[in-house]
Order: structure tokens, then C-alpha cells, then sequence
């Protein structure tokens, strides 16, 4: 069993009988749906569950977990996904991926948010290894890069070999190298207020739990006003 089919055990391990489940999406989020399935299987778990992208949806689909569509979710227990980097304090990078505004609406909507990741994952601010994410609309792409630009922001409009990459909600992805000085809140807040911004995925104040996969071990780690 690799690292992310551990942590993914893990997680589905902490599932409770009658929960409503946030699936994420990616590879790490993959093995968490799959064992929950595993255990819904051979422990007649009862869950129900709301995906966070169409793949995801697709995925617990097919492995006979009972589904929700966002528009019907009324309560969500817990929101379990990976991320692409985790600061000390648990802010997060996500967006490498193409579903912010699903994930992000479900996190904070969570009375839990864990999160699947492993050492590599770990650094000491977001945004040291990967440009920010930034969901625009299509219309506006160009006018968000001129205001990050007149802040000395580069920024990059996403492309896949078939043309710009387009989210699920039909929304074009900036990725955007911000200066070293410019802490987690302050892009938040800068990126809240800019018109034209759908979402980002500065992910500030939402995990309540990260699980680090370590060479076959699992570390938990809490938000300090979660312990």
C-alpha cells in the first residue's frame, strides 16, 4: 500500500455510520473514495455523498456510493480532499486542479474539512512551489491580468493542448506568481475584492484536520483552535 492509499484508509477509517461525505477530486482523493466504498461494502456503512467535480461524481458512481447533487446538499458533515501545498498554519494550495468554486463552497460549508497529503506537500508558505490559481470569467481574463500586472503579479492564462482550459463552471484559470512577500491573507483579501475573480485557491482558516503520509505512517495535524 503506497502513501496515498494509506491516508486515504485513514480518512475513510474516521467516517461514521449516517454521515453526508464531500468527495474531492485527484489521485490522493481517489483512494479516500475508494476505501469509503470498501467500507460502505463490507461494514454496511451508511454515508451519502456529494462530489465535487463530475469525475469524482463518476468515480463513487461507479463504486455504488449514494449520491446528492450540490443543489440538494443540505447539511456536510465532512469535506475530505487533497491539496497541493500545506503551510504550518494549514492554509492550503488547491487549483491545480479545475473545480475552486465547488471545492471551496463545500470546504467552508463542512463542519469538517480534512485534508489528504504527504510530506511533499508540506512547505513553509503557499505558493514557494506553485502559482496561485485564479478562476476568472472568460470575458474578464484579460482585465484581471492588468490589475495583477499593475501590482507587479505575473500571471499566466492556463492552456491544455486543445485550447485555454476551461473549468466545469465554463470559468478560464490564471495561475499567479505573487512575490514572496505577499503573505496568504493579504492575496486572500486581494483576490476576494477583485472584480472579475470567480475564485482562488488560497484556502485560508478552512482544514480543521491534515493527514501526512509518511513512509507508511499517518501524522495528524490540527488547526490550533481545533485541538
Amino acid at each position: 500500500m503506497d502513501d496515498k492509499q494509506l491516508v486515504g484508509l485513514s480518512a475513510a477509517r474516521k467516517i461514521q455510520d449516517g454521515m453526508t461525505v464531500g468527495l474531492g477530486t485527484g489521485s490522493t482523493a481517489n483512494c479516500f473514495i475508494e476505501a469509503l466504498a470498501q467500507r460502505c461494502r463490507s461494514e454496511n456503512l451508511r454515508v451519502t455523498a456529494v462530489a465535487s467535480s463530475p469525475i469524482s461524481a463518476i468515480q463513487a458512481s461507479a463504486l455504488g456510493l449514494p449520491l446528492v447533487s450540490l443543489e440538494q446538499l443540505s447539511k456536510l458533515d465532512v469535506y475530505v480532499d487533497g491539496a497541493d501545498e500545506v503551510a504550518p498554519d494549514l492554509t492550503l494550495l488547491k487549483g491545480r486542479g479545475q473545480d475552486l468554486v465547488r471545492e471551496k463552497i463545500l470546504a467552508r460549508a463542512a463542519g469538517q474539512f480534512w485534508v489528504l497529503a504527504d510530506r511533499s506537500k508540506l512547505v513553509t508558505r503557499v505558493g514557494e512551489k506553485f502559482p496561485t490559481p485564479i478562476e476568472v470569467w472568460p470575458f474578464a481574463w484579460q482585465l484581471v491580468q492588468s490589475q495583477l500586472k499593475a501590482e507587479g503579479i505575473d500571471s499566466k492564462l492556463r492552456i491544455k493542448e486543445s485550447g485555454v482550459a476551461l473549468t466545469s463552471a465554463g470559468t478560464f484559470v490564471l495561475d499567479a506568481q505573487f512575490p514572496p512577500f505577499w503573505e496568504a491573507a493579504a492575496i486572500n483579501r486581494f483576490l476576494n475584492d477583485l472584480p472579475g475573480v470567480v475564485e482562488h485557491g488560497i484556502f485560508l482558516n478552512l482544514a480543521s484536520l491534515v493527514l501526512i503520509a509518511t513512509d507508511g505512517q499517518v501524522e495528524e495535524r490540527r488547526r490550533s483552535n481545533d485541538a
